[in-house]
């Protein structure tokens, strides 16, 4: 396994969340299109420049969703890469937008701060060697993509083994972390998004889908005979698998990992250039075939989008 090909997330208004990572974070807006479930509601993806898997963080923007909340058996935090030296540029350029951030600390010998989005999802800015691109500051984007994301769990055990036995990890340190132990599993590889961390806390909570929280973590496959085979090795472990679902621009098979979080398998092709340009990604409202025919309905019931100007492209 590769590593991380996206992290999908549920948040509030569309408005505050476009605002927050791409006048912010400085993401590109790679795909605006829907829910294929609820086409009545936005799937906004962002990325880097090339629009790479690894770097795409998805949301499902439901106007009228409660808050949510992390707790064991979900992802709680997603963690952007930014390379050496790029650390303080961010604090800097955050400090000056009053984006308020805690840190910087240091989690198994590199830098790092947190801060929350619109809706209280958790991010993570990681200052490591294995990011490859230009530190950030003012109008230049961080284009590494993902460091980590965070699963908390009760017991980690069987999703260690998961990872180690059938993914092919390596389990790398542990170390005292918010009132538990954190345990840090790498890809072979060590590219981008390689880290998964898993997180038990002694922390009261009862996790909550909802605004605010991750839906489900998504690993990479390099085409379909690679997810075909990913599908058949978890099947043979018992796992319950689904059949291969098309997203349009990439294939995606889901299953339940032991201590609960939802995870996907997904494809890189077919990619997010199948049906507008690179240089002109998520310019335009993109729908699946079998909502084309809804599109005026579907155009009048989506709020309306304005991105911070001269971002997003």
């Amino acid at each position: 396994m590769p590593g991380l090909h996206h992290v999908t997330a549920i948040s509030g208004p569309p408005q505050a969340n476009v605002d927050f990572y791409i006048g912010r974070l400085l993401q590109r807006l790679v795909k605006k299109t829907v829910n294929f479930d609820d086409p009545g509601t936005y799937h906004l993806y962002y990325g880097n420049r090339q629009a790479e898997p690894g770097t795409i963080l998805t949301f499902f923007p439901f106007v009228d969703a409660g808050p949510g909340r992390a707790g064991p058996g979900m992802a709680s935090a997603v963690a952007y890469a930014v390379p050496k030296g790029g650390l303080n540029a961010w604090m800097l350029a955050l400090a000056e937008a009053d984006v308020a951030f805690d840190g910087p600390s240091e989690r198994f010998g590199e830098q790092m701060i947190s801060l929350k989005d619109p809706d209280g999802l958790r991010v993570e800015l990681i200052e490591t060697e294995r990011g490859t691109g230009i530190p950030a500051a003012g109008d230049v984007p961080v284009d590494d993509g993902f460091h980590s994301v965070t699963l908390w769990l009760k017991q980690p055990d069987r999703t260690a083994r998961l990872l180690t036995d059938l993914f092919g990890y390596a389990s790398a340190e542990q170390a005292s972390d918010e009132g538990g132990t954190r345990y840090r599993f790498l890809a072979q590889g060590q590219g981008r998004g390689s880290a998964i961390d898993l997180l038990t806390s002694d922390a009261p909570s009862i996790g909550r889908q909802g605004a605010g929280t991750i839906h489900h973590v998504a690993f990479r496959a390099r085409d379909d005979d690679e997810q075909q085979a990913w599908q058949e090795a978890l099947r043979a472990q018992g796992f319950d698998v689904t059949p291969q679902i098309d997203r349009q621009y990439f294939n995606a098979i889901y299953f339940r990992e032991p201590g609960g979080v939802l995870f996907e398998i997904a494809t890189d092709p077919p990619g997010f250039a199948t049906d507008e340009p690179m240089d002109a990604l998520g310019q335009e409202l993109k729908l699946p075939d079998q909502h084309e025919p809804l599109r005026e309905r579907i155009e009048r019931v989506l709020p309306p989008i304005t991105l911070p100007r001269g971002r997003g492209r």
